[in-house]
């Protein structure tokens, strides 16, 4: 290097310097310029404390607008009954807009993505289509209306490197619907009665959730031959002998029968050893034979964990194979087991380390401190090792907490406040309008996501801040949903969350209902004297005095955590 070039150099970077000086002195340092640089700690990622995202792939986001119309299903429908263009491209778009990790979400829950079945089914509500996911024709195949295999592998390796996980929607215990374009599994495969009467074990598992829609035999081990008509489609489709040959190689390895649940099984498998699906969000979870739940989660974990042995630079963590399940009506009071009536079932004993809470939205109105304590006390006793997944909304629950969405801000606070893993339904953090006019049954619950009125309504962005801040509060400290809870002083409402693993420890404060302006918030006992903390919610720095936080802000809430 010459002299000159030295010399150069020097004078442009005294230059830039002399530049920076005079900006700097044109702009007063703010409350942010005193924010603490050093990078935080790792956090780790846990289950028992997740912020889940909960969409309909097919409501969310429009990502591939040339594969919405697929299998001639244009027969008009019922309002909100038809498919409306979203799809797997349409999420893998808003995680690479930053959308989910500004919100905090650190997995990502869609409705199932397998072919559906091609024909509408004729309804009092009018014809309706598997927009939703839930009616399956194909389990090895996607639904082109929703995307590719190649998309849902870009989907996965997209939330991955943004430290998102991906839970699949699972459906095992029953077809899609009959119709003109789609015939009946054979009886060896299905029953196509009696309804279920939802009374008794027997007639909640060994029926039809519902008419016209087949329930897998999934209590017999008797082997059966695939249906001709799905033979025949995969000959069409130019992989008949691939799929035999998998499959082969699948009983081979298990030794199961050719029962029908393990066809599915193997089936549902594979998208985690092919794609590394991080868990299942398992559907209809109380109408079937609970054994079947144990060996799926078998065999997901087995595909997990190969997974992770061929792509080793792609593993996130030493995670195992998550399950959570939807037993309808499930509640965290019941503990571990769940009451049919004539027979109690712990699911917790069949793969799921967690099942959907259908109590949290009648908890919701409750006093914010009788509302943690209460789940603080469940998940450390009844549910030990265990968790829940809370929810106040949901695309098949027609009594959701606040339908009207009068109190957005309320509803967050609960959620993602609250002991245990959180689901976030798509909208929640909108106000996305949940009482459609003109819809029947579910299709209220199941609009577009409301892009534009986020986009165009003040109202709704602040709403929507809210919800970030929280959200991003509880991704970044897994003791707001996995730690202990403990109230630290009642008015102002103040409480304390710990979580311990390791060598790893998480302590925050948070403050609700708080007076606007000069407040003071009660530490002591949990944060010592001249304890630097930080409020994330307001972004300021703040230090304990005298057992004390002294906050003066327009904010009824704070969320204190160490300075770093």
């Amino acid at each position: 290097m010459t002299k000159t070039f030295i010399a150069i150099s020097l004078f442009f970077l005294f230059f830039a310097c002399k530049e920076e000086n005079k900006e700097s002195t044109k702009q007063p340092l703010t409350v942010a310029d005193t924010i603490p640089t050093t990078p935080k700690k790792e956090v780790p990622f846990v289950w028992d404390g997740a912020n889940i995202y909960f969409l309909l792939t097919d409501r969310f986001n429009n990502g591939n607008p040339d594969n919405d119309v697929n299998f001639e299903r244009t027969d008009s429908t019922g309002v909100l009954r038809g498919f409306m263009g979203g799809d797997i491209a349409g999420i893998t778009q808003k995680v690479n807009e930053g959308y989910f990790t500004d919100l905090g979400v650190n997995a990502i829950w869609f409705t199932p993505v397998v072919e559906q079945i091609h024909g509408a089914t004729d309804e009092s509500t009018g014809n309706t289509y598997g927009y939703h996911g839930y009616w399956a024709k194909d389990w090895t195949a996607l639904d082109p209306n929703f995307g590719t295999k190649k998309e849902l592998e870009t989907l996965v390796k997209t939330a991955h490197a943004q430290g998102i996980r991906v839970l699949m929607d699972v459906v095992l215990n029953h077809t899609g619907p009959v119709t003109d374009s789609d015939p009946v599994w054979p009886s060896e495969w299905v029953r196509t009665n009696p309804t279920c009467q939802f009374t008794t074990y027997e007639n909640t598992t060994a029926c039809t959730l519902v008419d016209n829609l087949p329930d897998i035999l999934t209590e017999s081990d008797a082997p059966v031959e695939l249906p001709d008509a799905l033979l025949a489609k995969w000959k069409e489709e130019g992989r008949l002998s691939n799929e035999l040959d998998e499959l082969q190689l699948f009983f081979e390895r298990t030794g199961y029968p050719r029962a029908p649940r393990f066809y599915i099984i193997k089936w549902l498998a594979d998208y985690v050893n092919d794609f590394g699906i991080d868990g299942f969000r398992v559907d209809t979870v109380k109408h079937a034979d609970e054994k079947a739940w144990a060996e799926l989660y078998k065999e997901a974990s087995h595909a997990f964990e190969t997974w992770k042995k061929r792509n080793p630079d792609s593993v996130l963590d030493d995670n195992v194979f998550f399950m959570v399940g939807e037993v309808y009506n499930y509640g965290i009071s019941g503990g571990r087991e769940f009451d049919f009536g004539d027979k109690k079932v712990d699911f917790f004993d069949y793969g799921f380390h967690s099942l959907i809470n259908f109590e949290l939205k009648q908890d919701a109105q409750k006093p914010y401190d009788e509302i943690f304590a209460k789940y603080n006390t469940l998940l450390h006793t009844k549910l030990k090792d265990k968790s829940v997944l809370n929810y106040l909304t949901s695309h098949d629950d027609g009594a959701p907490f606040d339908k009207e969405r009068k109190d957005p801000i309320r509803a967050a606070n609960v959620l993602l406040l609250t002991p245990g893993a959180s689901q976030i339904y798509y909208g929640d953090e909108t106000a996305r309008s949940l009482t459609i006019e003109g819809t029947q049954g579910d299709a209220t619950l199941r609009s577009f996501m409301n892009w534009d009125e986020l986009d165009s309504v003040p109202e709704l962005k602040k709403v929507h801040e809210h919800w970030k801040k929280l959200g991003k509060f509880r991704s970044d400290h897994p003791a707001v949903g996995a730690g202990r809870h403990k109230r630290l002083a009642k008015k102002p409402y103040v409480f304390s969350r710990t979580y311990v693993d390791g060598d790893f420890k998480d302590k925050v404060v948070v403050g609700l209902e708080l007076p606007k302006g000069k407040k003071s918030l009660w530490v002591k006992g949990f944060f010592g004297d001249g304890t630097k903390l930080f409020d994330t919610y307001s972004q300021t720095p703040v230090v304990v005095q005298n057992g004390k936080v002294v906050l003066d802000n327009e904010y009824d809430i704070t969320l204190l955590e160490l300075a770093q």
